[in-house]
């Protein structure tokens, strides 16, 4: 049986509220936040602790960066020395146990599907009803979206996001920095990073 762990999450937004009931319904527990918000003092009825810069305070917690923004979130991660990640993954997340790993920090949502050989990078975001298939590989700090579809033998890079409901074709690998629009179908190696929508995936802005 897993211990249960003392959790604080960095964020104050949307986000950190599904995080939050992540933590919860793992049996794991909510110590409080973390913001950059300042003078706030409570969020969903838990403590908020303090700045996000006032982590040391904390030794004996875990904590998990909630906030979207790939970006955000790495710098965050990096300005966080030496403290313990939490991974947090919901019950009803479909993970297989075939050579799989998620890293440190990332955040696994309800209804995701994980299968066989697929490797999540740390501090990534795998959201509700995302599927990645066989052999993925994503890289830290992505986000893969609400039912976003990656087919087999995807690589997602550093940062990048795929958008709501948009699929990645088998075999193609998305350059890292690129945000891919909602309802997007990739179809070809993305090599260039900026923002591409529509069916197939077309470049509109340079990043």
């Amino acid at each position: 049986m897993n211990q249960m762990k003392n959790v604080i999450i960095i964020g104050t937004g949307g986000h950190a509220k599904v995080v939050a009931d992540i933590v919860l319904r793992s049996s794991d527990h909510l110590v409080g936040f973390l913001t950059s918000d300042a003078g706030r003092e409570d969020f969903m009825g838990w403590p908020v602790l303090g700045r996000d810069t006032e982590y040391r305070k904390f030794e004996n917690c875990c904590f998990v960066i909630a906030i979207g923004n790939p970006g955000v979130r790495e710098r965050i991660s990096r300005s966080m020395d030496g403290v313990k990640w939490h991974t947090a993954v919901h019950p009803s997340a479909s993970i297989s146990a075939v050579h799989t790993s998620i890293g440190e920090g990332s955040v696994v949502m309800a209804n995701a599907v994980i299968n066989p050989y697929a490797q999540i990078g740390r501090h990534c975001i795998i959201n509700s009803s995302a599927t990645v298939e066989h052999d993925n590989i994503i890289e830290d700090f992505a986000h893969i979206s609400v039912r976003a579809a990656l087919a087999g033998t995807v690589r997602i890079g550093r940062r990048t996001w795929i958008g709501v409901g948009a699929t990645v074709s088998n075999g193609i690998s998305v350059c890292q920095d690129c945000m891919v629009g909602a309802g997007a179908v990739v179809v070809r190696n993305i090599e260039t990073p900026g923002t591409y929508v529509g069916i197939p995936a077309r470049k509109v802005k340079q990043h």
